[in-house]
């Protein structure tokens, strides 16, 4: 039952109540990235979500578009800017992401939505993680996020299907504002956040 209806009917909820108390914050930002960076703001990319269907993902830029001579992106480092680092650091660029759930793509709890070309490499049981949508944060994410190898990642995944429920979601709900309070294992660095996934 909770699965089922009180989660996405939560998820809908909190996240129309949070999107309009926030919305100065939002704004804000938007302002902020627009002065600062230029262009568009919002960084969007495709995901598979529930049983692999394809949703577009929101969440803040926080580098610039800066191109080398030969038409390539420059490295992280020279495209991240002040304010942009200061937003992933405290994960306000989450925030866009608020949408993806009052759009039913997302939850506030669950695997995080991965990129589209590691499908054809997961095996039987890795797919499983698309038994469930996508969320902001997951059990991976409050048990070492980027810093947890990709066997760990898809472990704790799968646990997280196997076992989902009311108390599991609190729980990660609760470690999860522990840790962005205390900024706890999120990648400032210039560096990629995470190394690509190869089977």
């Amino acid at each position: 039952m909770y699965n089922f209806f009180f989660k996405p009917l939560f998820d809908f909820t909190f996240a129309l109540i949070l999107f309009t108390l926030i919305f100065p914050i939002f704004m804000l930002l938007v302002i902020f990235l627009l002065f600062f960076q230029g262009g568009n703001v919002f960084f969007t990319q495709l995901r598979p979500g529930k049983n692999e269907e394809i949703f577009k993902l929101y969440k803040f830029k926080t580098m610039k578009d800066t191109i080398s001579t030969d038409g390539e992106l420059l490295p992280d480092h020279l495209r991240t800017t002040r304010i942009g680092k200061f937003v992933r650091s405290t994960s306000l660029d989450e925030i866009p992401q608020l949408l993806n759930v009052l759009k039913g793509e997302m939850s506030f709890i669950g695997p995080r939505p991965l990129l589209i070309k590691y499908l054809p490499m997961y095996n039987n049981e890795q797919r499983k993680r698309h038994d469930v949508k996508p969320g902001i944060t997951g059990l991976a994410q409050v048990k070492g996020r980027n810093k947890i190898t990709w066997d760990k990642r898809f472990e704790l995944d799968l646990e997280y299907v196997n076992n989902q429920g009311f108390i599991l979601d609190l729980q990660i709900f609760l470690l999860t504002i522990k840790k962005v309070i205390l900024r706890e294992d999120i990648n400032t660095s210039n560096n990629e956040t995470m190394k690509s996934f190869k089977n």
